[in-house]
């Protein structure tokens, strides 16, 4: 797992990082071939969710999400988005390349790991997809399993470092 990964997973809530921690090392150890994984976005702050907001709509450019501040999984520290780095220094979204020739392409088979952990895919979503985006469908909370949802973390009171008290 390198550094960048590391520190972005440090950032995210506290109830995933040691999950998250494993499937990247479960990822990882899957891609035998050239390619690793790296989180390339955790958490994001509500400023900079409205920045991404407004590209496309108030700013130049292709639209990047439909998210607005606070309705992004990200900005409670409970999503991903990941790349994948080839031979240590290269950047790659391709999701079809199967980088270590074992027939099945190297993105997939990190899906189906982030998958048995529990975590959405935003390339499964019927409108927008988002192909580098994973998220925590249910959480342990003190009264039960709660599904995640933008619309149920946003009424949730924050502890002193900002994280929804889960």
């Amino acid at each position: 797992m390198d550094k960048v990964t590391l520190q972005r997973i440090e950032l995210l809530h506290p109830i995933v990082r040691d999950e998250v921690k494993q499937i990247i090392k479960e990822c990882d150890k899957a891609l035998t071939g050239r390619a690793k994984v790296r989180i390339t976005q955790g958490l994001r702050s509500f400023e900079e969710q409205e920045k991404l907001y407004a590209i496309g709509r108030i700013t130049s450019g292709k639209k990047v999400t439909n998210a607005k501040a606070g309705q992004s999984i990200h900005n409670y520290g409970l999503a991903v988005d990941i790349c994948l780095i080839i031979d240590g220094k290269t950047a790659s979204w391709d999701n079809i390349k199967d980088w270590d020739n074992d027939k099945v392409a190297d993105w997939y088979e990190c899906v189906k790991i982030f998958a048995k952990y529990g975590w959405d895919w935003g390339g499964n979503w019927k409108t927008f997809k988002d192909l580098p985006h994973f998220e925590k469908k249910n959480l342990p909370t003190k009264k039960g399993i709660i599904k995640t949802s933008w619309r149920t973390l946003i009424k949730i009171p924050r502890d002193k470092n900002g994280y929804v008290m889960l």
